[in-house]
């Protein structure tokens, strides 16, 4: 395949300074300065903003389960899997977020199953981390480190971030320590990544590769705006598509692991989905964007606010919903008790309604309790939309085990082996005496259809 590189000479003319600078695609713009002989750079903010980047080494063991042959199984007692334990080390980056208290936040994925963690200063100091919690689904941990004359990253308000803004990703890529590469927004609200199971992403052009995971995503003013966390290109390299976590997100989920240890998500109680131009013509909507309410579950907070199947929601707390996916993912952050303001558009008007998230931890269960195989996904007493009772799939983790079966977020299970099932307590009995091949009868919308698991 030809590639064609096409390369744009931008000339900027400053009149205040009667200077022409050449920008080369790909590169922010420097700060200026009224002394003449002063070159243009990155460097007297980069030099505020490095400190408080971290590298970070991890070790541990990983578990793996390889099926045994069928031919094989005498040899293992008869199992059907066979458990391997590996070591393992790894690399990745963070950012000292609380001097005084040391915390330091990362991805997830840097420091999961990890046994020792390792935080590197830039000043060549070393220092064991302990990780007081971690959330999977939107791949956040945080780690805590001897407070010992540290320096921390101001925070932006990173909702306030535009695309065509210019940002500068600072991180470890490769374990090549403090590495700068600089580029724009490229989008806001990125969703349907099957990254996690929470998408809400700032996708940037600035390089990111192996090892930038856990690092800054800065703006020119040496301001957090979010922790790099992924990537988009063959063999995990770059092509100018990267992702990161926006500040807000993650400062709601810290603070909840700060206070109780763990993630409290919030939880709003609706089925829904993104406003397309084929649900647009069908509703006569005169929008384009935002999250269109399906269903609403029983004794919920999106009940007791009076949100109704087939309002549209628009903003929350003033701010624009631009997809389900990016409501999902925001009231999730949001903490348990959480107020919202939500403005939603009903039969061309609009209003607003305040509610109060719950507890989605104590409004429904985890799959994984009840069957291997519906590991990932969170169960909770609902209904279809056609007012029949049933355990209603949500917050489902990408590429679980309950995703490769076939389940999607929304999704009611019905039945078992062609029993009636209400409710997660009757769900869990028929599960617990379920022998062999196990066919789940799904609501999906106005479709039915089974998945079939073995016990």
């Amino acid at each position: 395949m030809n590639k064609v590189v096409i390369r744009f000479l931008v000339i900027c003319c400053v009149v205040t300074t009667s200077m022409s600078i050449s920008l080369v695609s790909n590169a922010a713009i420097p700060f200026f300065s009224s002394d003449k002989g002063e070159v243009p750079s990155l460097a007297p903010m980069l030099d505020i903003a490095t400190p408080a980047i971290v590298s970070i080494s991890v070790e541990g063991t990983q578990v793996s389960r390889q099926r045994v042959p069928e031919m094989f199984k005498h040899f293992f007692g008869g199992t059907e899997e066979q458990l391997q334990e590996r070591p393992f080390k790894g690399l990745g980056s963070g950012v000292i977020i609380d001097a005084e208290q040391g915390y330091v936040v990362t991805n997830n994925h840097v420091v999961d199953n990890a046994d020792e963690i390792t935080v590197k200063l830039t000043d060549g100091r070393e220092f064991k981390a302990k990780k007081l919690g971690a959330d999977e689904q939107s791949d956040i941990a945080l780690l805590k480190i001897e407070p010992d004359e540290l320096t921390a990253m101001p925070l932006s308000d990173s909702d306030e971030l535009r695309v065509g803004d210019f940002v500068v990703a600072i991180g470890n890529p490769f374990g090549l320590n403090q590495t700068v590469t600089s580029g724009i927004v490229s989008a806001l609200g990125r969703s349907g990544l099957n990254i996690g199971g929470y998408e809400n992403f700032i996708q940037t052009d600035a390089a990111i590769n192996r090892g930038n995971s856990g690092g800054a995503l800065v703006n020119l003013r040496g301001e957090l705006v979010g922790i790099n966390t992924a990537i988009f290109g063959p063999n995990g390299g770059n092509v100018g598509i990267g992702f990161a976590i926006p500040t807000n997100m993650m400062k709601s989920l810290v603070d909840q692991i700060i206070e109780f240890g763990e993630v409290r998500r919030g939880l709003l109680g609706i089925i829904g989905q993104d406003i397309d131009s084929v649900l647009a013509d069908a509703m006569n909507l005169d929008v384009n964007q935002g999250a269109f309410v399906s269903a609403v579950s029983p004794d919920t907070a999106a009940e007791k606010g009076g949100i109704q199947a087939g309002d549209i929601i628009t903003e929350i707390d003033g701010r624009s919903v631009v997809s389900f996916q990016e409501l999902r993912a925001k009231v999730a952050s949001r903490g348990a008790g959480a107020e919202l303001e939500l403005t939603i558009l009903r039969k061309g008007k609009r209003e607003k309604i305040n509610v109060v998230l719950s507890d989605a931890t104590q409004n429904a269960v985890i799959a994984k309790e009840i069957h291997p195989a519906l590991e990932g996904a969170t169960l909770g007493n609902g209904e279809t939309k056609q007012g029949e009772n049933g355990v209603v799939i949500s917050n489902l983790q990408a590429r679980s085990p309950a995703a490769r079966i076939g389940l999607q977020d929304g999704d009611v299970i019905i039945g078992i082996n062609r029993r009636k099932i209400d409710t997660v307590m009757q769900l869990r009995s028929e599960l617990d005496e379920a022998k062999g091949v196990i066919a789940l009868n799904i609501k999906r919308g106005i479709s039915s259809l089974y998945l079939v698991i073995r016990s």
